[in-house]
């Protein structure tokens, strides 16, 4: 990832982090000194990611998932990050506080897309935990207000589909919203959003120009897009 500048082992089977992860990591803007947190962060790729782009600050992942708990460890010594990343278990759907940290300066997740097993064809085994909320989008919404401090940040990127529930369950404690489409092409609708939020923020929401990722017949991605994955860009979703 990042040009090479990350390394990470993932599962042979079942959930592996793309783009998500790496649109995820690109929004993160923390400065030096502060605290972030990546809930759900699976064997690491946006927190290893984030703290690659972000020298300054420091990261910590929650993951429930023994094997990818263990792999995300594996992963930060792998690429040397220790001194300033760790990963830690925690279940979501326990709550902020049963970690027994104080709330972060900025708060990340890609929080898991469905709801109801019944919604769609079961998951494999390894896959039903990235796929399945347990506790639903509540649960992860409830856990990020939890984590975050007074003026600290949300960023979460998610189905487009699910932008509605995501604003209304944010909006009690936080605001200032600036969201972000991102379209497979220019002719066809968003995907996925990526909301930023602050914490008793009460600036108006912004809907942000939207990020293609493809045009028909060229690259794989588009140049802007590809200097985003490759960390000479930055996703531009701050106040």
């Amino acid at each position: 990832m990042l040009g090479g500048r990350v390394t990470l082992a993932q599962p042979r089977r079942g959930y592996r982090a793309g783009l998500d992860a790496a649109l995820l990591a690109a929004a993160c803007d923390a400065g030096p000194g502060q605290r972030v947190l990546e809930a759900g962060c699976g064997p690491g790729a946006a927190l290893l990611s984030a703290a690659v782009r972000r020298p300054g600050a420091r990261f910590v992942g929650v993951e429930r998932d023994p094997e990818a708990l263990a792999l995300c460890v594996d992963n930060i010594a792998r690429n040397g990050l220790g001194g300033r990343v760790e990963a830690m278990a925690g279940d979501v759907t326990e709550g902020f506080r049963s970690l027994g940290l104080a709330p972060f300066d900025a708060v990340l997740a890609n929080p898991p897309f469905f709801d109801d097993p019944a919604a769609l064809r079961p998951p494999s085994p390894a896959r039903r935990g990235a796929w399945i909320a347990d506790g639903g989008l509540k649960a992860w919404t409830d856990f990020l207000l939890k984590a975050v401090r007074e003026g600290g940040s949300i960023t979460v990127i998610h189905r487009a589909d699910r932008l509605a529930d995501l604003l209304a369950l944010l909006a009690p404690k936080a605001g200032s919203f600036r969201v972000l489409g991102i379209h497979p092409f220019t002719d066809e609708p968003a995907k996925r959003v990526l909301v930023r939020a602050v914490k008793t923020g009460k600036a108006p929401l912004a809907l942000l120009p939207p990020l293609v990722l493809h045009d028909r017949g060229g690259a794989k991605h588009r140049p802007d897009v590809e200097a985003i994955l490759r960390g000479t860009a930055d996703l531009k979703c701050a106040q």
